[in-house]
């Protein structure tokens, strides 16, 4: 099998318009080009030989490697340490503020000694299916497939062989060598042309990156680690749609070896209440609000029953229809690699519940909603009342037979709750009388269908004896107090049957079949940070910045969470995972405050 790179050993860049995985190699392994929704470019870390990569590496026999970004920005190093030299290549992506967006600037340094480098580029166009031929430029060379031409500029002579790029060459102390790696349009071709353009790149995307991490109001405990989640969340909007991708990836697995591998390049529904929360939380109310303009552009267009889709395009659309690639390996041979998402054809109940906690959120901190959008809310919710006894996929996206989820329902409670709340606070027409009476009866329906007596715990669906982490979310949202009888012994039996020191499986269920896929997967890391904040709304701050901090110590080198980790510790699913970083914000600006308050030292 040939060679990957594991995908922990990865940073990212990024221009709000797509992302580059960087490897500690210096190999650039993903990138879907000119957004994060194209089809791929590079795909080297699902198949080393089809995918396609962009190396660029000091060529010591065994040098040590080191990857950091420089404090407070987007902006990569990658480090080569040997006997002989040390080298460094320098990664960034230019926003629109500081250039032109959709290239990567590449600039490779001799920091001591002689050293001789190695650069191949070897883009595989559309998933790795077109074919492209490659001319040579003044300055490097042209590479074209059918759909899109990607310019290679170089400040070293460039070799052509077969379809890709390569050059070797030699620094000394001090000097550097640029490449830039450009979709092909006169704007960018003219200003990427120009003198001195890699060195002012680099300084004004440094400079931008400081100046939007320091607007961050977060004071407290583990602000790197925030503010790295920060930085993280703002590499993954959409700068002209304001909508924010669950993932920069798709295909990369929850299981090695396993079929669960989706494509999370889309917006969920489901996670505009958690980033609208985190990002207000941090005081970047300019971002809470251009989701909440894609959000609302979502809620008029409802479909003629008053539904929603499960999640969207992030430019809105809502076709994202899903694909095998059976010509690629898949990540250490993990098969099918999708793309696209059959999910957004479910039926998830959970979403409105979610969609109008942000909502509410937004117009209690952020800025009152609209009339339109209101009457919209109200065709929403009128829905919900009337289909929230349905069986439905839920949080997890089962792809086996519907069931009543506990969590689904819970969050209906919560859509209905939320809209009568911002009804009474802004004097809001609505059938208040209707709905009160459905939010009780969606209560009730909990109360006596979904617990367990016996076990005295909440139970994934009635009748069920399994326990779901997304139960944690239960007095997050505010359906039952963190220090209630019933929510004590709840937390206790998800402890004794998904808690594993401080990671947290979403379910354990021996028979798999209800989710219509093989079994086996790892932690989910997201459930991790969920826990910790149950642990501190409920009083329990020590016990909750144990598994905080241990938790943080899963994190890459980099600060970075894919989806879940292995039994290895290792990173799987697609990375990095937007959900996670906003779990890991929420937990951290609850405890700190906790923490503060109980008087307990930094």
């Amino acid at each position: 099998m040939a060679e990957y790179r594991r995908i922990e050993e990865h940073a990212v860049i990024g221009d709000m318009h797509t992302v580059a995985l960087v490897a500690v190699d210096g190999t650039i392994s993903f990138l879907c080009a000119p957004s994060f929704d194209s089809p791929s470019v590079f795909a080297s870390l699902l198949d080393p030989e089809r995918g396609g990569r962009f190396e660029l590496a000091a060529a010591f026999d065994e040098p040590v490697h080191k990857q950091l970004y420089l404090p407070d920005t987007n902006v990569l190093l990658t480090r080569f340490l040997d006997d002989t030299g040390v080298a460094e290549i320098s990664d960034l992506m230019p926003v629109e503020e500081a250039g032109v967006p959709h290239n990567i600037v590449r600039r490779a340094k001799a920091v001591q000694g002689e050293v001789p480098f190695v650069m191949r580029c070897a883009p595989r166009f559309d998933y790795g299916r077109a074919t492209h031929s490659i001319e040579r430029t003044s300055d490097g060379v042209l590479f074209i497939s059918p759909r899109l031409a990607m310019r290679l500029r170089s400040s070293v002579p460039v070799q052509i062989e077969g379809g890709d790029a390569t050059a070797r060459f030699v620094l000394r102390g001090g000097d550097t060598a640029s490449f830039v790696f450009e979709c092909v349009s006169d704007e960018v071709s003219r200003a990427c042309g120009q003198p001195g353009y890699v060195t002012e790149a680099y300084k004004q995307t440094t400079n931008f990156w400081r100046a939007w991490a320091g607007r961050a109001t977060y004071r407290g405990r583990w602000r790197e680690m925030v503010v790295r989640s920060a930085l993280v969340l703002k590499l993954l909007t959409s700068e002209r749609h304001g909508s924010v991708v669950a993932a920069p990836t798709f295909g990369l697995p929850e299981r090695i070896g396993g079929a669960r591998n989706w494509d999370y390049r889309y917006t969920w529904i489901r996670d505009a209440s958690f980033t609208l929360y985190g990002l207000m939380r941090l005081g970047y109310m300019d971002e809470s609000a251009a989701f909440m303009r894609w959000v609302e552009a979502r809620c008029a267009e409802l479909a003629p029953d008053g539904s929603l889709q499960v999640l969207y395009g992030i430019d809105g659309r809502h076709e994202v229809p899903e694909q095998e690639l059976p010509h690629l390996d898949g990540y250490l041979g993990s098969r099918p690699v999708r793309v696209g998402n059959h999910a957004a054809k479910h039926l998830q109940l959970d979403i409105y519940g979610e969609l109008l906690d942000a909502i509410y959120l937004y117009d209690k901190y952020g800025s009152p909603i609209s009339l339109d959008l209101w009457a919209n809310v109200r065709r929403l919710i009128d829905w919900v009342c009337a289909n929230w006894r349905r069986p439905d996929e839920s949080i997890w996206e089962v792809r086996g037979e519907r069931r009543e989820f506990l969590y689904s329902r819970v969050m209906c409670w919560v859509a209905i709750d939320r809209a009568l709340r911002m009804a009474l606070r802004r004097s809001l027409p609505s059938p208040a009388a209707r709905w009160h009476a459905e939010r009780d009866a969606i209560h009730e329906d909990i109360l006596t269908r979904f617990w367990d007596p016996e076990r005295k715990t909440f139970v994934q669906s009635p009748g069920a004896k399994a326990v779901d982490a997304a139960t944690l979310l239960m007095p997050l949202v505010r359906f039952i107090s963190p220090t209630d009888p019933r929510w004590l012994s709840t937390l206790s039996a998800i402890e004794e049957s998904l808690v594993a020191d401080s990671l947290v499986y979403r379910y354990r269920i021996e028979d798999h079949s209800f989710d219509g896929l093989p079994p086996g997967e790892g932690t989910f890391s997201m459930c991790s940070f969920w826990y910790v904040e149950c642990l501190s709304r409920m009083g329990d701050v020590q016990k909750a910045r144990h598994f905080m901090e241990k938790m943080l110590s899963y994190a890459n080198h980099v600060g970075l969470y894919g989806e879940e980790l292995g039994p290895r510790a290792q990173h799987l699913g697609n990375f990095p995972q937007a959900f996670t970083h906003l779990a890991l914000i929420s937990a951290a600006y609850d405890l700190d405050r906790r923490l503060s308050v109980a008087g307990h030292p930094s």
